[in-house]
């Protein structure tokens, strides 16, 4: 791997290294497609020290091929002296710009687009659920003309490459593919002939520049999927035109995006195999994406001759030094990335701005030293705490850390034990190794209390003590083989069954169930108001409830509240019919959290300053208890 940190050609550019950003979708323009102050900081930080080459966010070349309301723009007359701020950042970091140009077709948002998604043909993309009309020829000429001025304004705006998106199923990807081009014009006779006129006006237009290609090595849906001798016959066409490298991830944004954002969850098999293939097709230096924040998947990777770049995206959002740790052999002070997809797509999907469940500082400037350093007193070791000491200690004052526990992590130690979130472990230990390195004063196996308070004699005190379960008031609970939803994910107490009931189907309750049934266990999971799954990033819920459906033991009832416990039988109210089941032998509450109380009046009379903070304050989710860890060191 040591191979990766040194220079590297690609094409006419010579690369710090192999490391490659690709284009991720940011959620930080302004309402018009130009380019924020956030932007600056977000695209400085990851070239500090980072990848060779940075990729910057989609655009589209045309406004009726967008996807996000604040997606960059490059089809503006002012596009490409907005779009050169973010290169000159880039550029005085030494590293290099690549612009990346699509058209999203049957998968651009109307909301962003303000007009219906247009397509080679007319069909439903799944991820929008709208259909998209046929495009006309005159219309097909402009897109193609849109990828000529794109790509005419990134030469004007200074970017060292332009990427071309071939796949993921979008524009160029519905051309090439029988299934989703039925076109009886030339363009559906001739499938590689709207992609040879858009390589065609590129070339014409950036005329010297290198150009990349981006593909997916399998869209992973054979529904609707583009088959290999679609893609073959692409890839064969930009090798013609003389591209300097192909850039492979995986899915279709309409049809597979769980694969196209690289959940966590996924098997890795059919990403290597796809890798595989390409490389049987070509000669053109491959970029692998997806999940690559792991030294021992590069390594696999470059063992088998699979790549010769490495992409890596979330994992340089959650530690933009990963790369310089991994040069200098600081690999344990990292930040993995879980691939949760929460902090990142969720917020963006949702028309925030792009964040990260474990690194709050994401597109905000570099924290500055304090000019009023002061002794921090922070009450919980949770995500909140670790948050809020880690980053007041680096403004400069002198913190104590306290937990009651015999570790820091609160609910993170437990998070990462749900199914498809095992790589979120390797965040928490990055986390964890970070505040042991640099908050200098730790205390755990004690609570804060006013005697600790007196000893400290702290100038802040910030209560991150966290959430307790709220236990519902159930008729004859009392009589019932209870549990907590943190008494199962710690095992402090044993399931038995057959029969089990959660009470609570959200997020947690949802993880509960599906371990349990893949466990064997009999399963009835009620939820009594919100929907099922309430809270869950989409695409994991939606392969959560895919799973459970392959679990026929396990059972998911919406609007059901459970009325009473008997000795012979349960009393359920569903949708105002009762039901009455089986008894259970083991009853899980996964009701929800309710903030542990503040400080006492004690507490507060003896410290100048007090903040609560994280589910202390409001009960959310690692995201928001990181970024008020960290906005509390922004405040003082």
């Amino acid at each position: 791997m040591q191979r990766l940190f040194e220079p590297a050609v690609l094409g006419n550019l010579t690369m710090a290294n192999h490391f490659i950003f690709p284009p991720i979708k940011t959620g930080l323009g302004s309402p018009k497609g130009g380019v924020t102050d956030r932007h600056l900081d977000f695209y400085r930080r990851i070239a500090k020290n980072g990848p060779g080459l940075l990729i910057l966010e989609p655009v589209a070349v045309t406004a009726d091929g967008k996807e996000h309301p604040k997606q960059l723009c490059i089809h503006l007359p002012e596009s490409a002296g907005e779009l050169k701020k973010i290169v000159d950042v880039i550029h005085a970091e030494n590293r290099l710009a690549c612009l990346h140009l699509n058209h999203a077709g049957a998968a651009a948002n109307p909301k962003a687009s303000g007009a219906n998604p247009l397509a080679p043909s007319g069909f439903v993309c799944a991820a929008t659920g709208v259909e998209a009309e046929p495009l006309e020829d005159y219309q097909i000429r402009t897109i193609i003309d849109g990828f000529g001025s794109a790509a005419g304004k990134a030469v004007s705006a200074g970017f060292d490459m332009i990427e071309i998106q071939g796949g993921h199923g979008y524009l160029i990807s519905q051309f090439l593919n029988a299934k989703t081009n039925k076109r009886v014009c030339k363009y559906g006779q001739d499938r590689l002939l709207f992609f040879r006129e858009v390589m065609s006006a590129v070339k014409q237009a950036a005329a010297g520049t290198g150009i990349m290609l981006r593909i997916s090595g399998n869209e992973m849906s054979p529904e609707f999927g583009i088959e290999r001798t679609d893609l073959a016959g692409a890839i064969k066409l930009a090798e013609g035109f003389g591209i300097s490298v192909i850039h492979v991830g995986m899915g279709s944004a309409c049809f597979s995006p769980p694969w196209y954002f690289h959940h966590a969850s996924l098997p890795e098999k059919p990403q290597m195999d796809s890798l595989a293939w390409v490389r049987e097709q070509t000669s053109i230096p491959i970029i692998a994406a997806g999940r690559m924040g792991r030294t021992d998947r590069i390594q696999k990777v470059l063992d088998e001759s699979r790549a010769d770049f490495i992409a890596l995206g979330r994992p340089l959002i959650a530690d933009p030094d990963l790369i310089e740790k991994w040069r200098t052999g600081k690999a344990k002070e990292a930040r993995y990335c879980g691939y949760c997809l929460q902090g990142c797509l969720h917020r963006v999907k949702s028309g925030e701005s792009i964040g990260c469940n474990i690194n709050p500082e994401v597109a905000f400037p570099e924290l500055q030293k304090t000019a009023k350093p002061m002794k921090v007193l922070v009450a919980g070791g949770g995500p909140a705490g670790m948050s809020a000491a880690l980053y007041l200690s680096r403004r400069g004052h002198k913190v104590t850390l306290a937990e009651k526990g015999s570790r820091l992590g609160g609910q993170f130690n437990l998070a990462w034990q749900a199914p498809g979130k095992q790589n979120m472990k390797e965040g928490l230990t990055g986390l964890d190794n970070c505040v042991k390195e640099e908050v200098k004063s730790l205390i755990t196996g004690r609570q804060v209390d006013l005697n600790m308070v007196r000893e400290i004699k702290p100038d802040l005190l910030v209560w991150a003590a966290g959430a307790i379960q709220n236990i519902p008031t159930i008729d004859g609970i009392n009589t019932q083989h209870t549990m907590t939803a943190i008494d199962y994910f710690q095992g402090t107490k044993t399931v038995t069954g057959p029969r089990v009931l959660i009470i609570g189907a959200g997020r947690t309750g949802i993880e509960i169930a599906e371990k349990l049934g893949k466990d064997g266990f009999e399963v009835v999971a009620t939820k009594r108001t919100d929907p099922i799954g309430s809270s869950m990033e989409i695409i994991t819920k939606k392969l959560a409830l895919m799973r459970i459906g392959q679990l026929p033991q396990v059972t998911l009832m919406p609007h059901t509240t459970v009325k009473v416990f008997r000795a012979d039988e349960v009393v359920l109210e569903k949708d105002g019919e009762t039901l009455l089941v089986p008894p259970f032998q083991t009853v899980i509450l996964a009701t929800g959290m309710l903030p542990v109380p503040g400080p006492d009046k004690k507490i507060r009379d003896s410290v100048p300053n007090v903040e609560i903070i994280g589910d202390a304050a409001q009960v959310k989710d690692i995201y928001s208890a990181v970024q008020a860890g960290y906005q509390t060191a922004v405040k003082y």
